[in-house]
């Protein structure tokens, strides 16, 4: 069995659907979830999958050894970025190499880095009027957004594109794709 940590601070529709799809499976299971923030939704949201949570201060995060016991603990071999927008520290870079990743609303490396997230992504697409956007499924390292590509699906902008319309081709995007992307790295994981 090969067990995911999700880590997530917000609302945490992508880490649902992520617990929802590996809900059955007889070789993949999300073994914890790991947030930043006690009054995140994403506690509601990931309760009817039995999820195990786990709560740490950004303190804890990157000055003690206290997380990664708890990953070492539940023998995690992949963690996976929903709506978690603190830096990860060098430490688990390193002890995680390739086995952290994340998903983002961007064709990278177009419009990526620190502060590029959710609609403020959305909102300077738009304002450079591109043609095309879509979310890239990529490698965790030391720099936002710059680790290796996994995966990229994309979308067309239309005329007269708005902030909500393309918000929600990027959520249908991350909805479909992103459990299937997991499921693809932990298989090569096998190998």
């Amino acid at each position: 069995m090969k067990r995911i940590a999700i880590f997530a601070s917000g609302n945490g529709t992508n880490a649902e659907n992520i617990c929802k799809y590996f809900h059955k499976s007889d070789s993949i299971e999300v073994s914890l979830l790991c947030t930043n923030k006690k009054e995140a939704f994403v506690l509601n949201r990931v309760s009817p999958y039995k999820t195990p949570t786990f709560l740490f201060s950004k303190s804890e995060m990157n000055t003690t050894d206290v997380l990664e016991n708890k990953l070492s603990e539940l023998s995690i071999d992949l963690i996976v970025l929903a709506g978690f927008l603190l830096k990860i520290p060098e430490k688990f870079i390193k002890n995680y190499e390739n086995k952290i990743i994340n998903v983002h609303p961007s064709l990278l490396p177009k419009y990526g880095g620190k502060g590029m997230y959710g609609e403020n992504i959305h909102k300077a697409v738009l304002k450079n009027n591109e043609t095309e956007t879509g979310v890239s499924f990529h490698y965790v390292n030391s720099n936002y957004d710059e680790g290796g590509i996994i995966h990229q699906e994309r979308c067309g902008i239309e005329e007269g594109e708005t902030l909500e319309s393309l918000s929600d081709k990027i959520y249908s995007l991350e909805q479909r794709f992103f459990p299937k992307i997991i499921e693809k790295v932990i298989k090569k994981q096998l190998i």
